[in-house]
């Protein structure tokens, strides 16, 4: 269904929006400058002319402009995370006044004739608990850690009020951008590639430091995407170094709910196979387009076991309908390969820490799948 007509103006009214996506319709006319009214408005996605009073939005944290005409002002919006400028009409230096936004995550400049250099930061609010040793973490790790596919660290900032550290630009955001956003799409062979890089990553902190490190955080949105689209894991902020002799150590750091093993969300028992469970998640999540949390999921079922129902004669009715169309003549080829891919996935995430495969076992059967 495609909307059209003139974006009423009485939106502006609903004080508890939090969230706009009207893009791809034929609205036509101006954005309404009613819109700037919606102080909770924590994401809009639209492809009109912008109202310079939206820079009032003093919370909004995602902000989807692709396609439009925009000025370089973004006022107040100090709160904003997710930044997408693609394909628009925009000139010159980059604008100056980005660098009040220190919360920001993603910035998409692309298709734009800017010139100039702009980082990515990452920002430690100190006001959190815990964020100096977070921040303190991060650095440690990174500053012993070279691999290709590993985001590179530029240089730290700290001060009083908040510790960055800048982060190498990754110009194609995030995998989970890439899975999600309607405005993109990876075929089979870039999910599979990726899936390799980030593999090829966690072999490295687990095998190749002089002391395993486990990242504890594996997820779509740690997994930045450079101008190739090579996968790069990121985040370490919650990362554990084991010891020469450890298997595993304990913690009170929760990770995230739906990528956490189960050993780490009862017991705190953080080991190398917590990463490993976490990769086989993050497969089935890049293969599916479903996230652990998604609402399909309830009570006892949850993503490894929708999938583990249908393994393998109903894998066709799990994995992402984009990957699979009607009459492609390598449907049979991609089905194998999918087939493959979740036993894998399968085989990452049993329950038993012990029973699950080590990453470089995943990495060389994801290696083979490719072939």
């Amino acid at each position: 269904m495609q909307l059209y007509g003139t974006i009423p103006p009485h939106l502006g009214n609903l004080s508890f929006l939090v969230s706009i996506i009207i893009d791809n319709n034929t609205f036509h006319g101006e954005l309404p400058k009613e819109l700037a009214y919606l102080q909770r408005l924590k994401l809009i996605s639209v492809r009109r002319e912008i109202p310079a009073s939206i820079s009032n939005m003093s919370e909004l944290q995602n902000l989807g402009f692709e396609r439009n005409r925009l000025s370089d002002s973004f006022g107040k919006m100090l709160a904003l995370e997710f930044l997408d400028l693609s394909n628009n009409n925009l000139s010159g230096e980059i604008p100056k006044s980005l660098e009040a936004l220190v919360y920001l995550k993603y910035l998409n400049f692309s298709f734009n004739e800017l010139s100039g250099e702009i980082p990515t930061a990452k920002v430690f609010n100190v006001q959190l608990e815990g964020a100096f040793k977070s921040f303190d973490t991060e650095c440690e790790m990174l500053r012993n850690l070279r691999h290709r596919n590993l985001t590179k660290v530029i240089t730290s900032f700290s001060n009083p009020d908040f510790n960055a550290l800048v982060l190498e630009y990754m110009p194609n955001g995030t995998l989970e951008k890439w899975l999600y956003n309607h405005n993109f799409f990876l075929d089979m062979l870039q999910r599979l590639s990726i899936m390799i890089d980030v593999a090829s990553a966690m072999v490295y902190l687990h095998n190749g430091c002089s002391n395993p490190v486990v990242h504890c955080d594996l997820k779509p949105s740690n997994v930045l995407l450079d101008q190739e689209m090579v996968g790069h894991v990121s985040d370490f902020g919650i990362a554990k170094l084991l010891g020469a002799e450890e298997d595993f150590v304990q913690t009170r750091t929760i990770a995230t709910i739906g990528y956490i093993a189960p050993e780490y969300g009862q017991d705190g028992i953080v080991s190398t196979s917590c990463d490993v469970y976490s990769f086989g998640i993050v497969m089935m999540e890049t293969f599916t387009r479903r996230r652990p949390n998604d609402e399909i999921f309830t009570g006892e079922m949850n993503i490894r076991c929708w999938i583990n129902d249908s393994f393998p004669s109903g894998i066709h009715k799990v994995v992402d309908s984009n990957l699979i169309q009607p009459g492609d003549e390598q449907i049979d080829a991609k089905m194998h390969c999918l087939s493959s891919i979740m036993k894998l996935a399968l085989s990452c995430t049993v329950v038993t820490p012990d029973a699950r495969i080590s990453m470089e076992d995943a990495l060389s059967t994801l290696e083979k799948i490719r072939l």
